[in-house]
């Protein structure tokens, strides 16, 4: 093999890994526009929240910011349009809270097969939302199926948890 033609296929290489860097690229929450920030990971690991502040003319506007919560497994992820929907969340919403589980329709969603067996991150992030209100988010998911209102009360009364700890859901 003649030198010019190694020297051809060494630059086609190192090409194709620059421009699949530059195509696949780093997520960054600052950098994120306001429709794709709540339920991406930055590539650093951090969740990226969305915020609000008043401009300069009063108006309310929306940035997407790093927060303090690293979750490695995820990092770098975009969540899909399919899991937003699937999951019954809105990428609209400023800051995440626990309260969305005292809606029985966003719970219903969460723990649908389509949800909590195709998106981990969402249900992860809710996992550990569920976890700091002292609810085990898959003994939820159970009683939600079998007894919604049942389960809204005992969400309610904080003694929905088990007590136990088990990972969350993580797809392939």
């Amino acid at each position: 093999m003649s030198s010019s033609i190694k020297f051809s296929l060494i630059l086609f290489c190192a090409c194709s890994l620059f421009i699949q860097e530059t195509l696949a690229g780093e997520v960054i929450c600052e950098n994120l526009p306001e429709n794709l920030c709540s339920f991406a990971i930055a590539s650093s690991g951090v969740r990226c929240v969305l915020e609000n502040y008043k401009n300069e003319d009063g108006n309310l506007g929306y940035t997407c910011k790093s927060s303090e919560v690293v979750v490695e497994r995820f990092a770098g992820h975009i969540e899909t349009d399919e899991c937003v929907s699937a999951c019954g969340v809105d990428r609209g919403f400023v800051g995440i809270s626990s309260d969305a589980f005292l809606a029985p329709e966003f719970t219903s969603s969460l723990c649908s097969q389509a949800c909590y067996q195709n998106c981990p991150n969402i249900v992860d992030l809710y996992f550990d939302l569920a976890a700091g209100e002292g609810v085990f988010l898959p003994t939820l998911c159970e009683r939600q199926k079998s007894s919604p209102h049942r389960a809204m009360l005992e969400l309610l009364s904080s003694s929905g948890g088990s007590g136990d700890a088990a990972p969350a859901p993580v797809s392939d």
